[in-house]
């Protein structure tokens, strides 16, 4: 009988969902105060920081308290878990629900001569509905790109163990 690996609160419940809050943010830039926008990546960097915090303390208790590599291993983990957030929870998504927000609003704007008043009048909801409904369909390629991109440059490096001595 295997027994079912341990749920990472992070990764494996809503809670992951606090990585988003930077799209949100993005996708509402239109009609809501920069400060809110600002919020929305505090609470998603906040939730970067728990993670990695939270795969470093993992490493650390999970390791033999003997073990020399004890230190490495949770910095490691940390750092992994950090880098990975960052670029696939807050950095990169939040610039593509910027630009595609922005690229709608452009759209509109362009075609306003063309559009009904209604379509004109409601710019920024439809940017906004836009910003949200791209949501779904960017996270996971982002996770995908993002694992790729660090498995090929900076894990190899990090979690090399060195020279023999």
């Amino acid at each position: 009988m295997s027994s079912a690996p341990p749920q990472d609160i992070f990764r494996d419940t809503p809670i992951r969902y606090l990585g988003y809050a930077n799209e949100i943010g993005e996708a509402f830039r239109a009609v809501v105060h920069r400060r809110w926008v600002n919020l929305s990546y505090g609470v998603a960097s906040g939730y970067v920081l728990c993670d990695a915090g939270s795969k470093a303390w993992n490493s650390w208790s999970k390791s033999d308290p003997c073990d020399s590599g004890r230190w490495r291993g949770a910095a490691v983990a940390g750092t992994d878990a950090l880098i990975w957030q960052a670029f696939a929870s807050v950095i990169i998504p939040g610039f593509t629900i910027n630009r595609i927000c922005a690229g709608t609003r452009w759209t509109i704007r362009r075609a306003y001569p063309y559009l009904p008043c209604r379509v004109t009048r409601n710019a920024k909801w439809i940017t906004v509905l836009v910003g949200l409904a791209s949501i779904p369909y960017i996270i996971h390629p982002i996770d995908e790109l993002v694992t790729a991109a660090m498995d090929a440059s900076i894990r190899p490096i990090m979690h090399s163990k060195g020279p023999c001595k």
